[in-house]
């Protein structure tokens, strides 16, 4: 039994020696550094300004449509023609109509005739009272049938006045010059009361209408100049604060502002979206974080961005990012004054990645 037991002590013993000889394997990163530019965080004390999205329409449109129902019987413009103020768009069918207005100059005519009788009626009986021929009751009499003639005739003309408003119903035409900017309606279509048919506006002519949040909306005032960048060109526009709303109560707590913008050669239509810069003062005078937004790393609704450790690998940093200011992003935390983080890079960065800084 002893034999036993010292026999596997030394296997044991030998077993462990083995194992306390074995050399560790060394991976080495030989993985190429990527080429990166860096940029140090500066605080921003000056006055910046507040940045809002908006949306270009053309300064005088329409909205054209009826208030009678009835079939369309021809559309006369298609999208894109230009139209004279005046000129006839629509054509609805009116055929009720003109057996309206059948009936009412039938009813002027008869009015008018009795009228005329009635008139000269009631001026054989005035000079009849004047050399007192007849009493003063058949004079009344007379005044009063005179009186009602009158007031029947008038009352005819009041109708043809009536149906010749609703054939203007019937017949749509521009309130002004323009272009026809879309087309709801097709020949033979029903159009119903308040449903838009047709829509036109006057080129050249622009504004934005941007929606301003209550913690600034005190320091935005009429005649402001402003910066408008129309995000699809990429263009800067001049624009001038022309209406300043007063109310929030029907638009969710944002506040109004209309911008007129300056004529320009730039290629901009109606509906384009907008980034609208407003001049504002800062209400602290705490310094500001900002943060181009071309550097920033998104990943759902995260976003971070690339840091420098002290053996020159990219860190992956996430932010807690404010208000936007044109080009650059606050940052609230997650980046302090003075560190430097990475601005662009010649290839796909990684978290830990080798860089090597231009």
């Amino acid at each position: 039994m002893k034999k036993i037991y010292t026999a596997l002590t030394l296997s044991f013993t030998i077993l462990l020696a083995s194992c306390g000889k074995e050399e560790k394997k060394v991976i080495a990163d030989n993985s190429p550094a990527i080429n990166v530019k860096v940029q140090k965080v500066e605080a921003n004390t000056n006055s910046p300004f507040l940045s809002v999205s908006g949306k270009i329409q053309a300064a005088n449109s329409a909205d054209l449509s009826t208030r009678m129902m009835g079939y369309v019987n021809k559309v006369h413009v298609n999208v894109g023609d230009k139209v004279k103020k005046g000129q006839l768009l629509v054509s609805i069918n009116n055929t009720d109509l003109q057996a309206k207005k059948g009936q009412v100059n039938a009813g002027i005519t008869e009015a008018k005739t009795a009228f005329n009788n009635a008139s000269k009626n009631y001026n054989r009986f005035k000079n009849l009272y004047e050399s007192k021929s007849i009493s003063q009751k058949e004079m009344d009499d007379m005044t009063a049938n005179y009186e009602m003639a009158k007031a029947r005739l008038e009352s005819a003309n009041q109708m043809k006045n009536e149906i010749n408003a609703q054939f203007a119903y019937s017949n749509i035409t521009a309130p002004f010059s323009g272009i026809v900017t879309s087309k709801n309606v097709e020949n033979g279509n029903m159009a119903n009361p308040g449903t838009p048919l047709i829509s036109i506006e006057t080129p050249g002519n622009f504004e934005v209408m941007t929606m301003v949040p209550e913690t600034e909306i005190s320091q935005i005032k009429n005649g402001t100049t402003v910066d408008v960048l129309v995000k699809s060109i990429n263009k800067n526009i001049k624009g001038k604060v022309v209406e300043v709303s007063s109310s929030a109560k029907n638009t969710g707590g944002q506040y109004l502002v209309k911008i007129n913008l300056d004529k320009t050669d730039a290629n901009i239509l109606s509906g384009m979206f907008t980034t609208v810069q407003f001049p504002v003062e800062r209400k602290t005078t705490s310094e500001m974080v900002l943060i181009p937004t071309e550097a920033l790393v998104k990943n759902g609704q995260l976003s971070g961005i690339y840091t420098v450790s002290e053996s020159n690998k990219a860190l992956l940093r996430w932010l807690r990012l404010g208000r936007t200011y044109g080009n650059e992003v606050e940052v609230l935390s997650g980046l302090s004054s003075n560190e430097t983080y990475i601005i662009s890079t010649d290839g796909k960065l990684f978290n830990g990645a080798k860089i090597s800084i231009q």
